[in-house]
């Protein structure tokens, strides 16, 4: 037992569900479609990047081969033979959301349905947004529709900011967003709007309700800031998090960690906006990190600013950004450590709409002293967190199972 880091790259899905039919996403692929993309020039953008798609660091820990395992990626003949341990899973949660994702990587996955609001305008319950103009004190809500983000803010921003009504909007995930503008509105007011919300919310079981600030005058220069804040609810079992502390462990949370398991289990909370940004504050907590102790990091910026955005080269640059960093957690990797890439559901940016994508994820793990070798296609993302779980020598849970051995056996079990 020494310390564990888990890394998801949110949204970086590498294809091959065996289900993605049922989910409407048969044929998506995250990677695979950014490898094809930069190859063919539509991943170039002036003063960004250009030119294939280049990861020496993810491939060197076994990211091709997973992809190639997961959905037939072409691997060249010169590929060499990753110097850790990798394999692929497969959800089995009911979403494809944020939530269901990372509850599963943490030992529990969503067996339940999520509540979802239709794609109706307006789309949410009168009386939802009745009562929460009342509770709230609000001369009423702007937007009230599924859309994105960006977009709806430079809609109704400018009204916003002239009425005080809040922006509402959601998804085909199982949330709502709430945009407001950080001064004119105020961040605590926001804060409080989505906690009566949220609590309005509960009896649909709606998985998350999102405070979403931004700053700005005009609908040129409104820009989101990194004050986001989710609500969510929380996980209907104790996941991983929950078993590390009540076994005296410290679990840092590095993002919306926090948020995502609604502070449940979480010793420390880092917060911090945007990849590169979380990157620094991780790689602080790999020093603060004790033996036993787990650091758990979401990179958001792949999913929110470039995978629902549709946006390949922004992606193409924020993996090949994060390529360059990953060296530097390699290196404060102590014996007996173990580091574990993954990613929660995928986010294909050549895809149609602007939805999350049902795909199998990478699981990339090295060490100083793990072998090399495949583990092969795990079914459940909870593979994941029983190998931390074994591996910082806690009791299993009651879903997936460790791809080490047992505990103190640190060869891989296909």
């Amino acid at each position: 037992m020494s310390r564990a880091f888990l890394f998801v790259l949110d949204s970086f899905g590498i294809g091959g569900a065996p289900d993605a039919k049922a989910f409407g996403d048969e044929g998506s692929n995250t990677f695979g479609h950014i490898i094809e993309a930069c190859a063919a020039g539509h991943g170039d953008k002036a003063g960004l990047r250009s030119g294939p798609l280049k990861l020496p660091n993810l491939g060197a820990l076994g990211l091709l081969h997973a992809a190639n395992l997961a959905a037939e990626l072409p691997l060249s003949a010169q590929e060499p033979e990753p110097v850790g341990l990798w394999g692929a899973a497969e959800e089995v949660s009911n979403g494809k959301d944020t939530p269901s994702g990372h509850w599963e990587i943490a030992g529990v996955p969503v067996t339940f349905n999520w509540g979802y609001f239709p794609q109706t305008i307006p789309t949410f319950p009168d009386n939802l947004v009745a009562d929460a103009v009342r509770r709230a004190a609000l001369p009423g809500i702007l937007g009230n529709k599924h859309a994105s983000g960006t977009e709806i803010i430079e809609e109704h921003g400018e009204e916003h900011i002239k009425t005080g009504k809040p922006i509402f909007y959601t998804s085909t995930d199982s949330v709502i967003q709430i945009a407001a503008h950080e001064t004119y509105f105020g961040l605590d007011r926001l804060y409080e709007l989505c906690r009566i919300v949220r609590e309005l919310v509960d009896p649909l079981n709606i998985g998350r309700v999102i405070a979403r600030p931004f700053v700005g005058e005009t609908r040129e220069t409104f820009n989101r800031t990194g004050n986001r804040r989710d609500y969510s609810v929380p996980p209907p079992e104790p996941t991983l998090l929950d078993r590390l502390t009540q076994a005296g462990r410290t679990v840092i949370a590095i993002g919306k960690i926090g948020d995502i398991y609604a502070h449940q289990g979480v010793s420390q909370v880092r917060k911090a906006n945007g990849n590169m940004a979380l990157f620094d504050e991780t790689l602080i907590a790999m020093d603060d990190a004790q033996d036993g102790d787990l650091v758990f990091t979401n990179f958001v910026d792949f999913d929110m600013l470039y995978g629902h955005r549709r946006d390949v080269p922004g992606y193409a640059a924020a993996l090949e950004a994060f390529d360059r960093r990953l060296p530097e957690a390699l290196a404060k990797l102590r014996q007996g450590d173990l580091l574990v890439l993954t990613a929660d559901h995928g986010c294909d940016p050549t895809y149609k709409g602007t939805d999350h994508t049902r795909e199998r994820v990478p699981v990339l793990c090295f060490g100083p002293d793990l072998p090399r070798g495949s583990f092969g296609i795990r079914p459940t993302f909870a593979d994941i967190g029983e190998t931390v779980a074994a591996h910082l020598g806690i009791a299993p849970g009651l879903h997936g199972k460790s791809f080490l051995k047992g505990t103190g056996d640190r060869s891989p079990d296909a």
